[in-house]
């Protein structure tokens, strides 16, 4: 058995203010991105040395504007990287100037060390050991300063002695020493595990700016076999044996309740990269339905020193998707009930490949189910509120234009159902807040049309044969052709739903 500390996986809310903290400032390398195996809509990203060795991984999974959860008993609390004797001085002016946030310096274990937090207020530990060093990629960072690999994770246990036995006995950990309430466990490898006894702490709780789990090595996948064998016998924690396609992995709660995962060191990164090229390409996991097009929903992000969007607080929470080759044209997206700003992505994609995509996420919500204004039940909607959300979408167009360089011509709005309603309604109020729209089972919402001239817009209406709303997107039609609109109406087979002609009728209008 070999023993030691694989990689590290915590929780992110901001992926550009990630990447700049664990690439710009500490100097690792992004080994890989990819879609998540749980779900194929979170974003993955894996940093480390420059050949991706077990050791040195630290991964984020990406809740892009996620809610922060706080560390306790059963969870990760810190994580050590460790950095050459006598370079703590120079982290720390390095900190200081890249506005890092600095918790302090202090001696653990007869090991100096500087308290950081990252971006989401995870605590980072770079300690001053004499370990050695693993490839790390050149940056600005001089090379004797470098990261040289992960030193440990700390964690919170209420029952220390189990925890203590439990990691000992199955992942190949010894005892070293103890110092107040840590005992430190030591790898083979030379890494460690420092149990803190957390009786009387509060219990960890899932998030941003927590870890989800500590995974330790494994030669093989044989070896995770065999402890996944053990472990069944011992019969006191669930056991689940995943294939990661880098690595087998096996989840099991130690007693004090951490998830660790073991993971074998291969076949590793490289068995779709080469080394060069790690972390350039976005990667799925095997068999993900429509994966090209879950691509387009995952948030995109810029390395130090490439171009990228800089997203400002506007009205709404809003994603962008900038395509390869993108043609000017930005589509702004309109969720229904209940989804989110990257919903209509992947349509919108479909139907438009060359175009920049706007997702703005709706700020109502409805016993927990998110809208974009309310109603008094069905087919009873709040007329204040549409009027108010109607203006709120045209300041937010107004706003974006601004703060992004967006071109007004060649802004087009597609909404769906509930957000094919609010922009509907809004293009009635607000006149000119778009010259061209897409609206997907829409409703005529509003309870008096306000006799506005819409001449010069340009509107597709798409309609399910059976939608019981389909009468109510008909009279929409009428109202918009009556304030002076050029509208299309089609008919696909169907109800509410989205159905696959939809895209194709989409990308035809909006290249006609």
């Amino acid at each position: 058995m070999t023993s030691g500390i694989h990689h590290v996986t915590l929780i992110t809310k901001d992926v550009q203010a990630n990447v700049d903290f664990y690439v710009g400032f500490l100097g690792l390398r992004l080994v890989k991105r990819t879609g998540g195996y749980e779900d194929a809509r979170q974003l993955h990203l894996f940093y480390g040395d420059h050949d991706a060795t077990p050791g040195s991984l630290i991964t984020f999974l990406v809740w892009q504007g996620g809610s922060s959860g706080q560390a306790g008993a059963g969870q990760v609390s810190e994580v050590a990287l460790a950095v050459a004797p006598g370079s703590v001085g120079y982290w720390l002016e390095r900190a200081l100037t890249h506005q890092a946030r600095v918790e302090g310096t202090g001696q653990e274990f007869g090991e100096t060390v500087l308290r950081l937090r990252d971006p989401d207020g995870v605590v980072v530990k770079l300690v001053s050991a004499d370990v050695p060093a693993l490839a790390m990629p050149g940056s600005d960072i001089p090379a004797e300063h470098r990261i040289r690999r992960i030193r440990g994770v700390t964690l919170l246990s209420e029952v220390p002695e189990e925890t203590v036995d439990f990691v000992t006995r199955y992942f190949g950990y010894v005892e070293a020493r103890s110092e107040g309430p840590i005992r430190r466990l030591r790898s083979d490898s030379g890494d460690v595990l420092d149990i803190r006894d957390a009786g009387g702490f509060w219990p960890g709780a899932p998030g941003t700016g927590t870890a989800d789990h500590v995974a330790l090595r494994a030669v093989d996948a044989d070896e995770v076999k065999r402890v996944e064998a053990a472990l069944r016998q011992r019969n006191s924690s669930l056991t689940n044996l995943h294939d990661r396609n880098y690595f087998t992995s096996l989840y099991v709660r130690e007693p004090g309740g951490t998830l660790i995962e073991m993971a074998s060191d291969g076949p590793g990164f490289t068995l779709d990269e080469t080394v060069d090229t790690l972390g350039t390409t976005l990667f799925m996991p095997p068999n993900t339905p429509d994966a090209e097009a879950l691509k387009v929903m995952l948030p995109q992000f810029s390395l130090p020193g490439e171009e990228r969007v800089v997203y400002r607080d506007l009205i709404y929470d809003h994603r962008f998707f900038t395509p390869d080759r993108p043609d000017g044209t930005t589509l702004a997206l309109l969720h229904g009930t209940g989804g989110d700003e990257m919903d209509l992505m992947p349509l919108a994609h479909k139907a438009a490949p060359r175009a920049t995509l706007l997702g703005i996420r709706g700020r109502s919500t409805e016993s927990g189910t998110r809208r974009w204004f309310r109603s008094f039940g069905p087919a009873i909607f709040d007329q204040k509120d549409i009027r108010f959300e109607a203006g709120a979408l045209a300041a937010f167009f107004e706003e974006a234009r601004g703060a992004y360089g967006i071109d007004a011509t060649h802004l087009a709005g597609l909404g769906y159902s509930n957000g094919a309603n609010l922009l509907g309604a809004a293009m009635l109020l607000q006149p000119g807040i778009v010259r061209r729209a897409v609206l997907l089972r829409p409703a005529m919402v509003l309870d008096e049309a306000p006799g506005l001239d819409l001449s010069g817009t340009a509107v597709l209406i798409l309609l399910g044969e059976t939608d019981a709303f389909r009468l109510a997107g008909e009279r929409l039609a009428d109202v918009l052709r009556e304030a002076g609109a050029e509208v299309t109406v089609e008919r696909v087979t169907g109800g509410h739903e989205l159905t696959d002609s939809d895209a194709a009728m989409i990308g035809g209008w909006i290249n006609h």
